[in-house]
């Protein structure tokens, strides 16, 4: 029952994480440049001490929607061993058929 509830959370945690970060992204002001002017020039402050408020909020729920996914993917597959999850390959039938030019068989015949 208890783990059904952190599950619970935490696809909603995935859900919400992944929504909000769709809307702060496509809201945020473009800046320009993109990011061949990240790491020179005026770009410069994207990654620097002039980062807004917007910019750690997006940080902090890409943080919670990383930390949900990967958690829910733990989770998925906490209780299976190795041999559960990789497939039996059976050898296929092989038919009990003569081959040419042995007794019984499909071959040339002494014509």
């Amino acid at each position: 029952m208890f783990l059904i509830v952190i599950k619970t959370v935490l696809w909603l945690a995935f859900f919400l994480s992944a929504f909000l970060l769709v809307v702060v992204i496509l809201l945020q002001e473009p800046k320009g440049g993109g990011l061949g002017e990240a790491f020179g020039g005026m770009g410069a402050q994207t990654f620097g001490v002039k980062a807004g408020g917007i910019n750690k909020f997006t940080f902090t729920v890409f943080g919670l929607f990383l930390f949900s996914a990967v958690m829910i993917h733990a989770l998925r597959h906490q209780g299976e061993s190795k041999a559960a999850i990789t497939p039996k390959i059976e050898k296929p039938a092989v038919p009990n058929v003569p081959g040419p030019g042995l007794p019984g068989g499909g071959g040339s015949g002494g014509k």
